[in-house]
């Protein structure tokens, strides 16, 4: 399976189960896909409406097969994103679809906000803090929206819910590729 059949696939997947969810409320199963998407993965779902963010779910840690993943993920941005109201018929065409594939996440060895800030790469790590209970995530596309890196690692523990840093904080780092679909309606 080449590199850009995969990529139809996932964003059809995608397009299917919100599809599906508008008609039956509940993700899309998907069915008769290639091997290749049998395999686990995790991804994030994001959907974008004129520009604006519509909605965003995800998986942090491959568990289930990724055709498995990605419509699960795109029925919950469409849906269950507790920013949004769910998105309905009239918006489908106009949705952008980006699916975000994420790398493994590798631990990193750092003891504060400030070694964070300075190990990581703009525009090229997503990040993951971990204090207990409480976590937090930033694909890598929010290095648009917040550029600095001091003002990332703020913006991930504010998420997170860490108020300061301490020596149970973990941080990790992955990388993603992304894959989208413009608005048909374009």
């Amino acid at each position: 399976m080449t590199i850009a059949t995969f990529d139809i696939t996932l964003l059809d997947i995608a397009a299917e189960s919100i599809r599906h969810g508008l008609e039956h409320g509940q993700p899309a199963q998907p069915q008769d896909y290639p091997a290749a998407l049998d395999s686990h993965g995790a991804c994030f779902v994001t959907l974008h409406s004129a520009g604006k963010l519509r909605g965003c779910i995800g998986s942090a840690r491959a568990w289930r097969p990724l055709a498995t993943d990605v419509a699960i993920n795109a029925f919950g941005a469409a849906f269950e994103d507790p920013r949004f109201d769910p998105v309905d018929n009239d918006e489908l065409d106009a949705l952008d679809i980006d699916i975000s594939l994420l790398g493994p996440a590798t631990p990193m060895t750092v003891s504060s906000e400030a070694e964070l800030a300075a190990a990581l790469r703009p525009g090229r790590d997503g990040a993951i803090l971990i204090d207990g209970h409480r976590r937090g995530l930033f694909l890598p596309a929010v290095w648009e929206s917040v550029p600095d890196p001091a003002a990332f690692v703020s913006h991930l523990m504010d998420k997170a819910g860490i108020e300061r840093w301490s020596p149970r904080v973990c941080a990790e780092r992955f990388e993603t590729r992304s894959v989208t679909r413009p608005a048909r309606g374009r």
